[in-house]
């Protein structure tokens, strides 16, 4: 893909892996704004006994030993509270490290007011927030953490036949196998030109629902023109993370359409062998690097990053299996970022911006990833106390003419309060599937009806907020298309997922009373119902993103949507599934497996028109005569919505 060709936007809400919901302002120079507004430190109470009993301001004039208060009364001026519980945060604080930095390289700030020194800074935080260049990893298959940027690019594309050793021989017979133009990546002017296409393409379609990366800064450090090592002076003049530069030129390979990809995919069945070699070489890169296992403000950005760069399908060796997820979780508590305290601390906006935002990813993904998956969550609901943004209705507008209004906080902290109030929901089933006592008894009874309350009430309060709008316009571009359609699956999708696990463990009646038992048939009537209504919703978003072609460009939001929809639809037999196969097929572009989920999906559409329903086990009884009927018919966007986050089962949506 050319520069020019790139859809460009900055509007319209985002989202990221696994279906993550985003806001709708994507640009990251906004979170960075929008997190100078989490409201500072509590300021310490000071109160003496006497009027912290009495639940009222002590008032000390300066040079006075006692407050007005106690001197009016003859009182002793103690403190023994507030002494009591200075003793009791300097003993915690004794146990746990709660410093912080407001630069990654320079100028490290501890939580009071005094700068860390060499002589009292702790091991880790040098490691956590210090320069990430600073010789603790030493090489990597001929590559240092000061090796330039060409140099990189030399490594990374080198020829297919040095893959196993990443040590690189320059044979133009190597380059064969991705196409007729790859023999060009031996020349440095035109790697150094290629690899620029692929951070145009990076920004422009990844970095839009995955902010984590300052667009400026992240060209200008990029230093293309680096002849030689050179040290570290000050922040902006550090070079680039290598793995970091892998991951952002893998991800630019999985869409770019540079003539030398085209190429690539032409001899190799459409798949770009290039693109898997980048993926694979950036992974060795940072297992190399230890980026798994040092807590680094970097190295949490490039587990985030790689994790959803890679192949989404788990049954696979190189698929997801969320170890570079449960990395950048860990670095995220490594850091402490998930204390509200530590994060306040953060004084320059760009770190905590990129930090807050880490963690609502890192959260959120791996909420819906467990559910969806059937692992259990890294996260509890008791493991974070920090907020997402913080904005006052009535406040003032700020004198920064860039920085958000109020309104468009507001709309932020929305979409995340949706966002993080159904990845409690998925959480709390996901944690419930784990148990080798679901696998053994089932469901309790009183679990699934929780889950249906939940997701109905979520449902009201934030569907039609979050979800496609019922009057949509006709010039819906790519990101507001992609980005509400798959804030609508996110919800959806839980239905069917629920459907599923329902169908595979059963439900426990533990009163095996006539009327549990009919509470137990009720229960799975809707949930059948649900989870239809949602597959044949999905099919119908599916198809608006096909029919624009945006799939091919989409970073693994949509396919969990479509391949949950499609084989529910498919098991009934039902022909809106053709609308999730379609959208599989045009995932493949980027995401090879989901050609193979295109075809199983298929299959299991024919043996259903062959053998009617099949495959459903638990939630057999549920399956009416109904829910098989259909009536093709095409419905408008306007006629998906009834404007109070219902749906309807059509079969086929145009914008």
């Amino acid at each position: 893909m050319q520069n020019g060709d790139h859809v460009r936007n900055d509007n319209g809400h985002s989202f990221s892996h696994p279906g993550l919901i985003l806001p709708t302002q994507s640009v990251q120079n906004q979170i960075h704004e929008l997190a100078k507004t989490l409201p500072p430190p509590r300021k310490q109470n000071t109160a003496c006994d006497a009027c912290r009993s009495r639940k009222v301001k002590c008032n000390r004039l300066p040079g006075e030993d006692k407050c007005q208060h106690c001197l009016s009364k003859n009182y002793p001026c103690t403190h023994f509270v507030q002494q009591a519980t200075s003793e009791k945060k300097r003993s915690a604080a004794a146990r746990r490290p709660r410093n912080i930095s407001t630069s990654s390289s320079t100028s490290p700030v501890s939580a009071g007011s005094s700068p860390i020194s060499e002589h009292n800074t702790p091991p880790w935080f040098k490691a956590a927030f210090g320069p990430w260049n600073s010789g603790r990893i030493q090489s990597y298959g001929g590559l240092s953490m000061q090796s330039t940027t060409p140099t990189l690019l030399h490594h990374l594309f080198a020829a297919p036949e040095s893959d196993s050793t990443f040590m690189f021989k320059s044979r133009s017979s190597g380059y064969a196998t991705w196409g007729d133009m790859a023999s060009k990546l031996e020349d440095e002017a035109f790697r150094a030109e290629f690899a620029l296409d692929l951070v145009e393409v990076y920004f422009q379609i990844v970095h839009t629902r995955l902010p984590l990366l300052n667009p400026l800064q992240f060209r200008a450090r990029l230093n293309l023109q680096a002849t030689q090592q050179r040290p570290v002076i000050a922040k902006q003049d550090e070079p680039l993370h290598p793995a970091l530069i892998a991951t952002v030129l893998a991800w630019g390979a999985k869409f770019s359409e540079h003539p030398l990809l085209v190429a690539d995919r032409d001899r190799n069945g459409g798949q770009s062998l290039l693109a898997k070699a980048l993926i694979n070489r950036t992974r060795e890169l940072a297992e190399s690097l230890k980026v798994h296992r040092i807590p680094n403000t970097n190295h949490v950005v490039i587990s985030l990053l790689i994790e959803p760069l890679q192949c989404q399908d788990p049954r696979l060796d190189n698929g997801f299996h969320g170890f570079w997820l449960t990395s950048g979780i860990r670095n995220l508590l490594g850091l402490q970022i998930n204390h509200k305290s530590v994060m306040v601390l953060i004084k320059d906006p760009e770190a905590r911006g990129t930090m807050i935002f880490a963690w609502w990813m890192a959260c959120l993904s791996d909420a819906f990833s467990s559910f969806y998956y059937r692992r259990k969550p890294m996260l509890d609901d008791d493991d974070y106390d920090i907020d997402f943004y913080t904005a006052d209705q009535n406040a003032q507008e700020t004198t920064d003419p860039t920085a958000p209004s109020p309104r468009e906080q507001l709309e932020f902290l929305g979409y995340y309060q949706a966002a993080h109030a159904l990845a409690r929901i998925s959480r709390t089933i996901a944690r419930q599937l784990w148990r080798p006592s679901t696998d053994q008894d089932g469901i309790p009874l009183d679990s699934v009806l929780s889950y249906i309350s939940d997701l109905s009430k979520w449902r009201d309060a934030h569907l039609s907020k979050v979800g496609v709008p019922p009057n949509l316009e006709a010039n819906w571009d790519f990101v507001s298309a992609v980005s509400a359609c798959a804030s609508d699956a996110q919800y959806h999708v839980t239905w069917v997922a629920l459907f599923f696990a329902m169908d595979e463990f059963g439900i426990r009646d533990d009163a095996f009373t006539p009327s549990s038992i009919n509470q137990v048939e009720t229960a799975k009537r809707k949930v059948m119902e649900e989870a239809l209504q949602a597959s044949l919703r999905i099919a119908a978003l599916a198809g608006v993103l096909t029919s624009n072609g945006y799939l091919k460009l989409d970073p693994a939001v949509m396919h969990v949507s479509c391949i949950n929809a499609g084989n529910f639809l498919a098991r009934l037999g039902r022909p809106e599934v053709f609308q999730c196969i379609k959208a599989l097929e045009q995932y493949s572009y980027a995401y090879e497996e989901t050609k193979e989920h295109a075809k199983e999906i298929s299959r299991e559409y024919d043996a259903a028109l062959q053998k009617g329903p099949n495959n459903f086990h638990e939630m057999a009884s549920a399956i009416s005569p109904s829910s098989r009927a259909f009536h093709a018919e095409t419905m408008s966007v306007d006629a998906l919505t009834n404007g109070n986050g219902k749906h309807h089962g059509n079969t086929y949506m145009s914008i």
